[in-house]
């Protein structure tokens, strides 16, 4: 129990306490602009003990702006598996397909989201006031897929021939074959695609409602350095980091629940 304690609470604050420690020091020497951390929580401080907040459009508390930014993301990634996971499988199970279609995923799979959003809003540019959400849904579903399709491939691939080989011994439709094989033996790779694919959705997000100017994490982080406000500017970035490490610890619960089940 004592071991518990020290891994999980105590060796976290120091690593903590260390970079307070750094923080204070930069403020003290050579970044003169930046606030310590006492001032960062004292301007920050109605955004956090409000959390929901709504003052105005894009003076809110924290965690409504990460409530809006969080379904902007659910809406993105669920487009990203919707379509990455199938393409995975193809690319997994037929090399024609991948032949053909893989030269042209590894020329998008880089391309930054700053380059898609522009194209996205002005693919949807006949959506009016919805334009920007829209480009940001398909931003976000186009960065973050990549990764789900890339290890499901993987793992269709790494699946032994002997399992597909019972699969045609006992007739098994195309469909069980699926859901009775392949699926269940891809589900690790599959898995390590969707965590990749999240954090990756996540980090979109940000970037998106920056240069929309959506309410959210990202609008308001846009919205505060234009105005030199650097508390708010960290109390962002915070943000940021600790719901992207929930996101992938509630990931990780999810695969431990299907791996076990």
């Amino acid at each position: 129990m004592k071991s518990f304690k020290l891994d999980w609470l105590v060796l976290p604050l120091i690593g903590v306490a260390a970079v307070l420690v750094l923080w204070q020091i930069s403020c003290a020497s050579w970044a003169k602009d930046l606030p310590t951390p006492e001032k960062t929580w004292q301007v920050s401080k109605p955004y956090i003990v409000e959390p929901f907040a709504k003052r105005g459009e894009m003076d809110q508390g924290i965690l409504r702006f990460t409530w809006y930014s969080l379904i902007l993301v659910a809406k993105g990634y669920a487009l990203a598996l919707i379509i990455g996971t199938p393409i995975g499988f193809f690319l997994g199970l037929s090399k024609t397909f991948t032949k053909i279609f893989d030269p042209l995923i590894q020329v998008l799979r880089p391309v930054s989201p700053l380059a898609w959003l522009p194209l996205g809003l002005v693919l949807f540019t006949s959506a009016g006031k919805n334009a920007s959400e829209l480009g940001a849904l398909f931003t976000i579903a186009i960065c973050s897929m990549w990764p789900t399709v890339m290890n499901t491939a993987v793992g269709v691939r790494a699946i032994p021939q002997d399992y597909l080989n019972v699969a045609k011994v006992l007739k098994l439709s195309r469909t069980k074959t699926l859901f009775k094989v392949l699926i269940p033996a891809t589900l690790p790779y599959m898995f390590t695609g969707f965590r990749l694919s999240l954090g990756i959705a996540w980090l979109v997000i940000v970037a998106a409602e920056m240069l929309t100017g959506q309410p959210g994490v990202g609008g308001f982080l846009w919205q505060e350095y234009n105005s030199l406000i650097y508390e708010h500017i960290i109390l962002c970035i915070v943000t940021i980091g600790v719901v992207g490490f929930i996101l992938d610890r509630l990931m990780s619960v999810v695969e431990k629940k299907f791996k076990t089940a």
